[in-house]
Formats: C-alpha cells, sequence, structure tokens
C-alpha cells in the first residue's frame, strides 16, 4: 500500500512538470547540455541512465540511483523525447538494454531494487528503498511494450533454472515486475503473450504467472482471461489451486462466473486432495443468494470426504513410511507429511466462513442436509456441517441444526453407523467442535422423544473414547450433570453410558472416579434400579481388577454404614441395594483372588447388611431380594457363595417350613386347614407352609417377630436361586416345595366376609395376598422344568392363583380401606398405593386411575381375572334393578390398582404358553378336556398369563416421552413390579417374545376357531341359547388380549434399527409360515404381504368391537413394516368398514354399547377415514345416507347401512368426521396464480365436496341439538372456516373468471353453513352455555374475516358493486329471532355493535347471475 501511494504521488507530479514548461527546464536543470550522447562510443542506455542518476554496477553489487526516482523516470522520458532521432533512438535504447542484460549477473541487477548513492550530497533526499531500474522503465510509457517483450523473450532462459543463490527465482522476479504497473499500454497483447508463456512453461512458473494475472491486468482484460483460465483448468488440474486464486480475485460478470463455477464443479471429483479446499471455497464464495441451495447440494453430492481419508491402519502404515523416507531423504519429503485430515480441516473452514459470512449459504445447506430422504444417502460431509453449524454465532443456524438432527436421527436418517465412521475417520477434525458436540449430544440426551436420546449417548461415548483427557473430563462432567437431573429417561441412559465407559475403558474412567462419586449426594431423585446401577458403576471403579480408583473405596464404604445405620426406611433401602452391589463387585472371580483380604472384606461387608436389614422384615426381604438379584446377574467367587448359601436351606426350613402332623395346635382367628397339596400320596410325614400361624403370630406380637410371612416369598427366591447356581438349574433338593401344601383355612370364609370383624376381614385378605404371592414365586422357580409332572404341578398352581384371585376380589369389595402387604421391597410406591387405596368410598374411580397407563380400547389388559373382565362388559348393559347391588360391588373389586402388592412373574414364566401345545390343542370345540393327565393351559390361565405379558411388553417395549418430574409429584411409581424386568435390555424382551410367536399365533388359532364353531353351532350368532357367557368373556379376552401382545411387540421402535432387521424378519417369518409352511428366503415385502394375508384371516371371528380393533391396528403396524405401507391402505380400510357396518351384540344378545365400545369405535372410525382413498367422499356417504336412516328409524334402531352408527354412538361418529374433514381439507395444496385451468378445477371440485359435507354437518345440529354435538360444531367449525380462508380463499381469486358458476355455487352453500354457526353463536350466549360460549369469541372473528375476504375477492375480480351489506338478526337453533338481545340493545346504544350481513349478488350489467349470500356475523352487545 505504500509504494502505491508513493506512485500516485509520481503520477500527479509528473502531471504539474507537463503542464510547465518552465518547472520542466529548471527541474532538469543543465545536465541536457553536459554532454550529447552520439559524441562518445558508450550506448544511448548507459549514457541515458547515467544522465538520469543511475549508476550500473557490475557483479553482485546493486545499481546507485542518485535521484528521487520519479525524477529519474522524468528525465529518461525527456531525453528521449528530446532526442533528434526520436522515436528511433527508442530502439537504440532498448537495444543497449538487452546487451547490457546479456550477462545474467547484470541482467539480475536490474531486476534488484537499485541502492541510494551515499557518498553524494544530496542522497539524504532520496527514498531508503527504490525499485528496480526495470521496474522504474516499466513506468515510461514509451518504453514499456518494448521492455514487457524483452522481460518476456528473456523468461524462458531461466525457466528450467530452478532457485538461484539465495533462493530467488528469476522468472518470478520477471513477473513480480509487470505487477501493479500505474498503466499497461497494451494491456491485450500482454494478456495473450502471458498466456503464451503459460502453455510452454513448468508448473512453478506457471502458477507464478496464473496468480499474477489479477495484479497485472486491467479490468478490462478480466472476462477474457477467465475463459481461457477456465479452459485451462479442464485440461490441467495440476494448476487448479492458482487459477482459482486468480479467478476469485478476477472482476467477472454474473453469467461467466455460474459458467466457471460449473466447470469448476464438473472436475471436483478428479481434484487433488490438497487442492480441495480451495475449490470448496471458490465454488461458496462464488454463490448468488438466488443459486445458493443448488451449489450447495451439488457440492454436498460430489464432495466425497469418505474417499479423501484412508482407513485407520492404512494411515498407520502410511505415516510408519513417510517417517521413513523423511529420515532417509531429509527436507524433500516434508510437503508429502502433511495429514490428510488437514486438509479436511481446511476444507470445513472454507465452508465455516461462508457459512458465518453468508445467511444464505448456512440456510442452502440446511435445506441440502434436510432434502435426503435416505439413509444410505447421507454422507460424513453432512454431520460436519451440522457441526459447522452449531458451531457459528447465530442463533438460526444453531437452532436449524439442532432441528435437522433430532428430525433426521428420530426418522433413522442419520445413524449410529454414520456417527462412528466421522469420529474414527475424522477425529482431528471432530476435535475442533468438540463443544458442538458435547451441546448437542447434551440436547438429545435430554430430549422428550425417546428415539433420540441412544443417539446422544453414542456421541458421548465416542467422544469420551477418541478424544482427549480434556475431553473426557467434559464427557464424564455432563454425562455426572444428567445424572443428576431427576429426569428419568436421562438418568437411565447418562448411567448406562458411565457403565459402559467403565467397562470398555477402566483405566481411564478411574481418573474421574471423584465427579461420579459426587453422584452419591444426588441418591435422593434416583429410582432403585438407578441406585443399583450407580454403585455397580463405582464399585466397578473401586474394586475393579486394576484397582484403579481404589482412593474412592472408604469414601464408598463411609457412605454404606451411613445409610444402613440410618432409621429412615428410604436411606436404609438405599443402604441395602448398595451394599449388595459392593458385595458383587468385591466378591466376583477376578477381585477375590486378586486381593488377599478381598474374602474376608467380603464376608465382613455380608455379615454388615445382613444385621443392619434384620431390624425390619421390609429391610430383611429387601436384603433376600438383592442378594438373589446378585447370584442371577453376577459371576461369583465360589467361596463367597457358597458364604451366602451356606445357610439358606436351614434357615428357610427352620423358619417357614413344618412337618405334617395329624392336628395343628394354637389359637388363630379361622380354623387351620392344610390346603392345596399337589403330593396327597405323600400325606403321611409331608411338609407344609406354615402360613397361617406364622401371620396370627406375626399380627400378635405387631411385626416385631423375628420370622415374618413377608419374608417367605424372597426367602424362598433366594433359596431357589442358590440352589439353582450350586446344582446348574436342578431344582430336586427344593422340589417338595412345588407341590407341597399351605397351612391355610377354609376358603367358603369369603361367602360371609361381610359378617366378620374389620381385623378378621383384613386377615383373610393378608392371607390371601401371600398365598397368592407364594404361589407366584414357586411358578417362578419351577416354570423351566422339562418333567411332565412338575409342568403338571405349575399349571395347578396357575390354576389355584386365578382362583384365589377371585376370592381376593370379593373379600377387597367386603374391606373397605384395608391396606395389603408389601411384596416390592425396593420402592417407595407402596406408601402412594396405600394412601390411594385407604378411601373405600369411590373404589371404581380409583380402578380407573389404575389404569389410566393403557390405551384406549385395550380393555382386557386392564383386568386380572374373569369376574373384572365380566363386570367391565356388562357395566352398561345390565340394567335390571335386582342386579345393581351385586354389580357396584363386584365392580370395585379390579385387581388392577393392587398389582404392586403381588410379587413379580420373572419373563421365563411365559414359557408356560407353549405348554398347552405339548399333546393336544388348547381346547376343542366342546371345550372339555379328555385326559386329566395331559399338560393343558386353561383359558382363565392363559388370560392371566397374556394380562401378564402385555404389561411386560407395554413397560419395556412401549417407549413414552421423557417428562420432568412435576413439583408437586405424586408418590406412584410405574416400575413397581418390574424390577427384574427392568435389567433387561428391551432386546431381549423383543427376542423373548418372538420365540414365544408360534405359541401365541397357535392360541390365536384356537381362539379363532373356537368362535367360528359357536357360529357354525349357533347358526351364525354370537348369542345363541348353547353359548356359555363366562366362557365366552374368557374367550373374547384371550383374543384381544392375543392381538395385542402381537400389536405391542410389532410396534417396538427398535425392530427400525439397523441391526434388528434379522429379529424383524424372524417374526414376519413366524407369521407368514402360519400360512405357507416350507417357504423359501423371501424378502421383507413378502413377509409382509403374507403376514398381513394371514391376519386377515381372522376378521370373520371377532367377539367384540374392542378385538376388532385390536386385529386392525395390529393389521397397520405390520403393514408399516414393509417398504410400502400405501399398497396395504386399501386393505385396512375394507377391513375396518366391515367391522363398522357390522352389528355387535354381547354373549346376552344385547346390543354392545357403553364407555369402552364408543372409545372403541372412535379409534375404528378414524383409522378407517385415514385409510380410505377418499375422505370426502366417505364422510358424505356416512353423513348423507347412513345418518339420514338413523333420523328415520325408531328410538332404539340403528342405521341399516351402518350398523354401528345409533343415537348412542352419533356424537362418536360426529366428532371423527368433522375431524378427519378439517384434516382433509388441510391436505388440499393452494390455490397458485401459475395453476392451469385444469389443476384449478381439479382442487375447486375437491372444495365443493368439502363444503358439500360440511353443510351437510352443521345442518345435522338442528336434529341432534345436544351440547356436546354443539361442542364439536363450533370447535371444528371454526377450524375449517379457518383453513377455507386460508387454501380456499386464494384459490377462488385465481379462479372466479374462469369458473363462476362453480365459485358461486361454493359460496352459497357455504353461506349456509356459516349462517347456521351464527345462529350457534346466539343459542350458546343464550343458554350461558360456558362450555360452549368458549368457542365463540374465536369463530365471531373468523366469521367475520370471512365476509371481508369476499369482498376483497369481488374487488379483486371487478365486482365489488356486488357486495353490500345489512344487520342480520341473531336467531336460535330453530331459526327463531333473540328478542332479548334486540330490546336490550335498543335500550342500551353504548353496548351495541354493528352486524352485519353480506350478500354478494352480481350486477346483471356484468352479464353475471350470480346471488351468493355470504355469511355475517354479529359482534354481541356482551
Amino acid at each position: 500500500m505504500m509504494r502505491k501511494k508513493r506512485r500516485s504521488s509520481v503520477d500527479k507530479g509528473e502531471a504539474a512538470t507537463t503542464a510547465s514548461k518552465a518547472k520542466k527546464s529548471r527541474s532538469t536543470g543543465r545536465q541536457p547540455k553536459a554532454t550529447a550522447p552520439e559524441e562518445t562510443n558508450e550506448s544511448v542506455f548507459n549514457v541515458f541512465l547515467r544522465e538520469a542518476g543511475v549508476t550500473l554496477k557490475q557483479g553482485g553489487t546493486s545499481n546507485e540511483i542518485g535521484v528521487d526516482q520519479v525524477v529519474f523516470q522524468k528525465r529518461i522520458q525527456q531525453q528521449l523525447r528530446k532526442s533528434p532521432r526520436f522515436p528511433g533512438i527508442v530502439q537504440d535504447f532498448i537495444t543497449g538494454l538487452e546487451s547490457h542484460s546479456e550477462d545474467p549477473e547484470r541482467f539480475r541487477n536490474c531486476l534488484l531494487p537499485c541502492v541510494p548513492q551515499l557518498s553524494d550530497g544530496d542522497a539524504s533526499s532520496v527514498s531508503s528503498f527504490q525499485e528496480s531500474l526495470l521496474r522504474m522503465l516499466l513506468g515510461i510509457e514509451i518504453l514499456q511494450t518494448p521492455i514487457i517483450n524483452t522481460l518476456l523473450e528473456k523468461l524462458p532462459e531461466f525457466m528450467f533454472d530452478g532457485a538461484g543463490d539465495g533462493g530467488l527465482s528469476i522468472p518470478r522476479i520477471i513477473i513480480n515486475q509487470l505487477k501493479w504497473l500505474d498503466r499497461v499500454v497494451d494491456s491485450k497483447e500482454l494478456a495473450a503473450k502471458l498466456m503464451e508463456l503459460v502453455s510452454v512453461a513448468p508448473v512453478e512458473v506457471q502458477r507464478d504467472i496464473i496468480t499474477s494475472l489479477p495484479e497485472i491486468l486491467e479490468d478490462s482484460q478480466h472476462n477474457d482471461i477467465a475463459r481461457e483460465l477456465n479452459t485451462l483448468l479442464q485440461t490441467n488440474t495440476q494448476l487448479t489451486v492458482p487459477i482459482l486464486d486468480a479467478l476469485s480475485s478476477l472482476n467477472l460478470s454474473s453469467s461467466l462466473l455460474t459458467e466457471v463455477r460449473e466447470a469448476v464443479m464438473a472436475t471436483l471429483a478428479a481434484v487433488q486432495l490438497e487442492d480441495l479446499p480451495v475449490v470448496v471455497k471458490f465454488i461458496l464464495h462464488s454463490v448468488s443468494a438466488s443459486d445458493a441451495y443448488e451449489v450447495v447440494n451439488n457440492l454436498r453430492k460430489k464432495l466425497e470426504l469418505e474417499q479423501c481419508v484412508l482407513p485407520p491402519v492404512l494411515q498407520a502404515s502410511q505415516s510408519r513410511m513417510k517417517n521413513k523416507a523423511a529420515s532417509d531423504f531429509g527436507s524433500r519429503s516434508a510437503p508429502a507429511a502433511g495429514s490428510s485430515q488437514d486438509s479436511v480441516t481446511l476444507i470445513l473452514d472454507g465452508i465455516k466462513s461462508a457459512v458465518r459470512f453468508q445467511k444464505t449459504i448456512s440456510e442452502a445447506w440446511l435445506k441440502a442436509i434436510e432434502s435426503v430422504h435416505e439413509a444410505e444417502d447421507h454422507k460424513v460431509i453432512d454431520l460436519l456441517v451440522l457441526l459447522i453449524l452449531h458451531s457459528t454465532n447465530a442463533n438460526q443456524s444453531r437452532r436449524g441444526a439442532e432441528r435437522i438432527m433430532k428430525v433426521k436421527v428420530r426418522t433413522g436418517m442419520i445413524q449410529e453407523a454414520l456417527l462412528q465412521k466421522t469420529f474414527r475417520d475424522y477425529s482431528q477434525v471432530m476435535r475442533g467442535y468438540f463443544s458442538s458436540i458435547l451441546a448437542l449430544a447434551q440436547s438429545l440426551l435430554r430430549s422428550p422423544d425417546p428415539c433420540v436420546v441412544p443417539f446422544g449417548g453414542h456421541m458421548y461415548r465416542l467422544s469420551f473414547t477418541v478424544f482427549d483427557s480434556y475431553c473426557q473430563q467434559e464427557v464424564v462432567g455432563s454425562l455426572v450433570t444428567h445424572v443428576c437431573s431427576g429426569v428419568c429417561v436421562e438418568v437411565d441412559m447418562a448411567l448406562e453410558l458411565l457403565c459402559g465407559l467403565v467397562t470398555e475403558k477402566p483405566s481411564e474412567m478411574a481418573l474421574y472416579a471423584v465427579f461420579v462419586k459426587g453422584i452419591l449426594d444426588y441418591m435422593d431423585n434416583l429410582t432403585p434400579q438407578q441406585i443399583r446401577r450407580l454403585f455397580h458403576l463405582l464399585s466397578r471403579l473401586a474394586f475393579g481388577p486394576q484397582q484403579q480408583a481404589s482412593h474412592i473405596q472408604d469414601d464408598m464404604h463411609i457412605v454404606i454404614r451411613k445409610q444402613l445405620s440410618s432409621t429412615a426406611p428410604k436411606y436404609k433401602r438405599i443402604g441395602i441395594i448398595g451394599g449388595v452391589m459392593i458385595i458383587g463387585s468385591m466378591g466376583a472371580l477376578r477381585y477375590a483372588h486378586a486381593c488377599v483380604f478381598g474374602l474376608v472384606q467380603v464376608t465382613a461387608l455380608l455379615e454388615l447388611v445382613r444385621s443392619s436389614s434384620e431390624s425390619s422384615p421390609e429391610a430383611a426381604a429387601l436384603y433376600y431380594d438383592e442378594l438373589a438379584n446378585l447370584i442371577m446377574t453376577s459371576t461369583l467367587d465360589p467361596q463367597v457363595q457358597e458364604n451366602i448359601a451356606k445357610s439358606v436351606l436351614d434357615d428357610f426350613q427352620n423358619d417357614f417350613v413344618v412337618d405334617l402332623g395329624p392336628e395343628i395346635t394354637g389359637s388363630f382367628p379361622f380354623p387351620a386347614r392344610v390346603m392345596y397339596n399337589l403330593d396327597e400320596e405323600e400325606s403321611q410325614g409331608g411338609i407344609a407352609i406354615n402360613l397361617l400361624p406364622l401371620l396370627a403370630k406375626d399380627i400378635q406380637s405387631k411385626g416385631e417377630q423375628r420370622v415374618s410371612p413377608l419374608c417367605l416369598s424372597p426367602f424362598f427366591r433366594l433359596l431357589r436361586l442358590c440352589e439353582e447356581k450350586q446344582h446348574h438349574g436342578d431344582l430336586e433338593e427344593i422340589d417338595a416345595l412345588l407341590g407341597c401344601p399351605l397351612i391355610l383355612t377354609e376358603m367358603d370364609v369369603v361367602e360371609k366376609i361381610d359378617s366378620l370383624s374389620k381385623a378378621e376381614k383384613e386377615f383373610f385378605c393378608t392371607l390371601l395376598f401371600h398365598t397368592i404371592n407364594w404361589f407366584r414365586e414357586v411358578i417362578n422357580a419351577f416354570c423351566r422344568q422339562k418333567e411332565t409332572e412338575m409342568k403338571m404341578k405349575v399349571m395347578t398352581r396357575l390354576q389355584n392363583i386365578t382362583y384365589l384371585q377371585t376370592l381376593l376380589e370379593k373379600a377387597l369389595a367386603g374391606t373397605p380401606g384395608y391396606v395389603p402387604p408389601v411384596a416390592n421391597f425396593d420402592g417407595e410406591s407402596t406408601e402412594g398405593v396405600m394412601l390411594s387405596t385407604t378411601a373405600p368410598a369411590n373404589k371404581a374411580k380409583k380402578d380407573g386411575t389404575g389404569k389410566k397407563r393403557k390405551a384406549p380400547g385395550k380393555s382386557s389388559s386392564d383386568s386380572s381375572s374373569l369376574l373384572d373382565e365380566t363386570t367391565e362388559a356388562d357395566e352398561t348393559q345390565q340394567e335390571q334393578p335386582e342386579k345393581e347391588k351385586e354389580k357396584e360391588i363386584r365392580q370395585g373389586v379390579s385387581l388392577v390398582s393392587y398389582r404392586p402388592f403381588f410379587r413379580e412373574l420373572d419373563m421365563e414364566v411365559l414359557s408356560v404358553l407353549q405348554c398347552g401345545l405339548l399333546s393336544c390343542s388348547l381346547l376343542d370345540s366342546e371345550l372339555n378336556t379328555k385326559v386329566q393327565e395331559e399338560v393343558l393351559l386353561g383359558s382363565a390361565e392363559l388370560v392371566f398369563l397374556l394380562e401378564d405379558m402385555l404389561r411386560k411388553l407395554e413397560f419395556s417395549l412401549t417407549a413414552g416421552p421423557a417428562k420432568r418430574a412435576p413439583f408437586l409429584k405424586g408418590r406412584t411409581d410405574k416400575s413397581v413390579g418390574f424390577s427384574h424386568l427392568q435389567q433387561r435390555s428391551p432386546k431381549d424382551i423383543a427376542s423373548c417374545c418372538v420365540q414365544l410367536l408360534p405359541a401365541l399365533c397357535s392360541h390365536l388359532e384356537n381362539c379363532h376357531n373356537h368362535f367360528q364353531t359357536l357360529l357354525s353351532e349357533n347358526n351364525g350368532v354370537v348369542d345363541g341359547p348353547a353359548t356359555d357367557v363366562q366362557e365366552h368373556q374368557l374367550m373374547s379376552s384371550s383374543y384381544q388380549l392375543l392381538l395385542q401382545v402381537l400389536n405391542t411387540t410389532f410396534s417396538w421402535s427398535g425392530f427400525s434399527l439397523p441391526g434388528q432387521r434379522s429379529l424383524l424378519k424372524k417374526a414376519l417369518g413366524v407369521l407368514a409360515e402360519r400360512l405357507k409352511e416350507g417357504r423359501s428366503e423371501l424378502t421383507l415385502e413378502q413377509l409382509v404381504k403374507h403376514s398381513v394375508e394371514y391376519l386377515l384371516n381372522f376378521r370373520s371371528t371377532m367377539p367384540n368391537l374392542s378385538t376388532a380393533l385390536c386385529l386392525s391396528q395390529l393389521l397397520s403396524t405390520v403393514s408399516e413394516k414393509g417398504g410400502n405401507p400405501a399398497t396395504y391402505r386399501e386393505q385396512t380400510a375394507s377391513l375396518v368398514k366391515g367391522f363398522l357396518c357390522q352389528a355387535w351384540v354381547t354373549a346376552n344378545g344385547e346390543r354392545e354399547r357403553g364407555n369402552k365400545f364408543n372409545e372403541a369405535l372412535h379409534t375404528l372410525l378414524s383409522i378407517y377415514l385415514e385409510h380410505v382413498d377418499d375422505v370426502l367422499k366417505a364422510v358424505e356417504e356416512i353423513a348423507g345416507e347412513g345418518v339420514p336412516e338413523l333420523i328415520n328409524a325408531s328410538k332404539d334402531e340403528s342405521s341399516t347401512s351402518w350398523p354401528t352408527l345409533n343415537r348412542q354412538t352419533f356424537l362418536v361418529f360426529y366428532k371423527v368426521m368433522m375431524a378427519e374433514l378439517e384434516k382433509a381439507v388441510r391436505r388440499i395444496p393452494a390455490g397458485k396464480i401459475s395453476d392451469d385451468t385444469e389443476a384449478q378445477s381439479e382442487k375447486l371440485l375437491t372444495w365443493n365436496l368439502a363444503v358439500r359435507d360440511f353443510h351437510i354437518l352443521v345442518n345435522l345440529v338442528k336434529v341432534f341439538d345436544s351440547r356436546p354435538v354443539l361442542n364439536v360444531c363450533l370447535k371444528y367449525g371454526r377450524l375449517f372456516l379457518e383453513s377455507f380462508l386460508k387454501l380456499g380463499m386464494p384459490l377462488l381469486d385465481y379462479s372466479f373468471k374462469r369458473h363462476k358458476e362453480d365459485v358461486q355455487n361454493l359460496l352459497k352453500t357455504f353461506q349456509l353453513s356459516t349462517r347456521q354457526l351464527h345462529h350457534m353463536c346466539g343459542h350458546s350466549k343464550l343458554h350461558q352455555d360456558t362450555s360452549l360460549t368458549n368457542h365463540v369469541p374465536a369463530l365471531k372473528k373468523s366469521l367475520e374475516l370471512f365476509v371481508y375476504r369476499v369482498k376483497a375477492t369481488l374487488t379483486l375480480n371487478n365486482c365489488q358493486e356486488a357486495f353490500w351489506m345489512g344487520n342480520l338478526k341473531n336467531r336460535n337453533l330453530k331459526g327463531e329471532e333473540i328478542l332479548s338481545q334486540r330490546s336490550q340493545g335498543s335500550d342500551d346504544d353504548e353496548d351495541e355493535e354493528e352486524q352485519r350481513s353480506l350478500d354478494t349478488e352480481e350486477s346483471k350489467k356484468t352479464n353475471r347471475e350470480e346471488n351468493v349470500d355470504q355469511d355475517d356475523h354479529t359482534d354481541d352487545s356482551e
């Protein structure tokens, strides 16, 4: 810049001197007279230079200048022009220059800067820096062209010499002489000569010339030279970087810039990796707002970063080779040592700078990534660019990156494999974006959407694995923060990640053990399963094989002792759980051997936990459960295991088992009886569980005795697992406990429950709870035994449970306010249930709350026995007065809300579902079993197992959104009763279900056959005289539960993950095989097709609407697993329509009705309208045909074409039709001015149909004028009107002239509907019904907007004279005027607002006869 300024001042000086001759002569002094060049033998060149003030030197000495370079240039110019031989003297001068330059040393001197003459007295006035001699001569216009020619001719002589002494490159210095000249005399000629040179020069010289072009040429040559450079770019990829550098600096027209950019884009694949950053930068910096998306999208497709980076193994071997080459050849190999990751970093820097400074480019990148619709099409660059966008300070791009990341992860577009690949191959690049990675991982982990949470976990795990210690520390700190957040899903994921990191990288995690230990201060908000995980994690760190984090051992011991010694049950629970987890880590095989004192420490801690838990039965039971859990899940040292198991068998026998004697002594509330003995032949000398006497003693001693019946089931579980471990699954030592009886009382006590005292009732209920829990634990223990005799006993115990549950329901109905004994000891939720069960008054309501987490329509999954199922079905059907009392009692005893008080059944128990298939079908057609010895599963037991299975699947496989705990949260915890299940992954659960699928399908077919036989016997009716109502209810429940279990299994989101595809194919294969056995290997699409065909076979035997709904949902779920769900839409719609057009009656012969029926009908109708091809036609069919049939039918009759449509279900139909109609019109594309006539006609036709449907539905309010119907009409009427304003009116604007008749008819029809809506507003205000009036203001606003919007349409089409307004009267639903409002308005003018009506009527002058009586509305005076 300094040099340029100086030259500009020289220009001014030259201009001034040319203007004044006097000054010119003075300034030159007497020098022209001093010598005449012709008189000597010296060349003109030498003489002129000397006279002008430059002394030429020989050898390595620089030329000297005694005057300022501006003065020098003026003197030379004057000498040449004033010479008598001008212009020939110029050629002589050039000849002299050429001869002087023949010597390379002298030529070099001429190219290098001159130095001031210090000996001259005037030297102080000379600038310290002077240009080279040739540079100064190039500033003289008459010499410029010949000197340029001379230089360019000299340049080839030095082309191949390389750098001389001091690293000087003569060609580069020559080119530098031509830069930034004040004026180029012949720019075009210079450009041509330079490009000629480029064509013959070596690469280094080519690069120098090309990069210098913008500084040499004038703007007028830029477009021409750009075209030549563009051509050169296609042929020579070596020159990519200099050409793009030059093009970036040239001033090009937009069309040429686009042409060049397209050419560059075309060669992108052939560009060297080192050159890519420059190419990308050029492309992005040459983008305009209009073509940003197209350019970025193309760049994204062609930028293959995957090919830029070698796999890690090759990288390592290549770096070794480079290191060797560097040692062998010195500095020559240094440039090759640059890592490919450096180039990727530079590419991303180029993208980052473009994104940061051009908003359009950041938006284009977001749009380009968003437009990818296949997971295979996503590339590493997508992830990297999202990180770049997130790392920029602009909020918009940061939010956009976060949003797209979540959407892509949720839909499975960006998968873990891509993330892993990016971290593996680009770790150095990713390190630069660590803060964004951390922020995104935090955001994903905190997301309420369970689908994206695991991806955030992968980001954390890979960051810890790949990055340095600083990043590892940040990752651990962030995960600890998540654990302390209190959000269940977030805490679970963070703990799982920390456990995984401890397993993968124990030595690295040990460094951050102190951070993890900090979670111990926040255990109050953790669930028992989370506490287990936390202590497992900490104990693995503290007592791991390498002892890396042994410094936290003491802290953990202190925490455990403190919790165990606490009197608060909550903290004692934490102490027991934590203590047992530490015992597991200390007693693990590897640690016990590695540490000398290991066994001593384990024994001491075991004794400490045991003694601390003896203070209460609940603590002791928890201790047994936790130990059992430890033995089941851990590999303990044999000595530790023996230590735990040594006294368990003896203690259990001493505490709970007695020998059977002739009589049982003692005073008990009820007479003691030996019950449920399965080993009758061994009754002499047998054993029994001493339950009744123990319970009686426990109540007398108020829970202070040493042996409590609470510990019976937990202690037996511990005993069973110890035996299993010691004898490798053989339970022969304890198999007598499966068939041994219990000391109970006669069960007919339940019949006289009302005559007992409160204490006796509660004692009996507690006895039943303990008995059922004992049987549940026994089934857990023996369900996997192979012998037929054992299986028979397990089946009998199942029958005992289902029978006892019916007794328990009756007993609970007569025992209000009863609190059952605790059965799951690791949570606090029992207190919450106690609170809810202590209110005896309204148990039916409480029952409803217990069912809250079930989906609508899944009625039988909520019932736990036959009686519950029966009462639910009969709830709204039995109207006989004599049954009312009995119904009320039975209604209040559903065991749903008592589930936390039952022991958890293991997943293995579900294998019993296969038992019924061993020797014959589940049930024969008469529902009898021929031979008692066959292992058969009865229908009540099937229902019991399926209900349990469904609850398990809904808990494990149905991921609900993560919700933060409310400030005043309830004490209930939905995970109670799922402690064992929580320790298994959803994948394990899904695998178990797939293994059980053949058995489930067999049961499904048996249910189908049962109802088919029933229909054929009863001549096609379900309520024939031979129908057993009780059996019908059980089989209906089984049918529905089986379909729900299948639906929940196939709905598991994990099937969409790449790794679970084979499991999904296996599951679908089971269904497909039922139809066609011996199939060959089928594709996923074929499997889905066969599965759908298989399921459609069940459509004819649906016992009730709820089961029909389950089949429809299952069919929909399975069809979505294929590549093209749309192919099955018609089948689903047809199936559902069949169900809707079927009359549903119960086994009693009454029509099905009630809330559950209505909920199922609502969902089924929604499915039908969502899957049908033409929603508008379907709505018209129901509203235009079905409803008039209903209106004409008698009070209790249904519509003939739609039997499910009656006066009780009209509201359901009406609500669904209004909702789906509103959804349908939102999907109609908005009208555009660019639409052709055909497109406009099609959209107008669609709107005509929609408005006609709307008109029919709104007018139905005149017949069905109940409050709920009005509410639906007001709500959806406003939404429809808003959609019409937004999407329909623009279409009318553009279609008015072409389709005037259609527009006229549409507006006329719509006006009738809006007028009816106006009447409904008046009706709502007249009746002062707040549920209706809440909708009125927003609806009135939309109606008014509609009036003015029609006026705008008419004005747009030059028909504004057809628009007029008037006052519209308020009327009620029947059309009668509301007088009270009119009189009130006349009394008080201030409260009266203008009421408008619009009746658009085209003038006859326009030759159009339209009469659109447009809606109007009233802003009422209230």
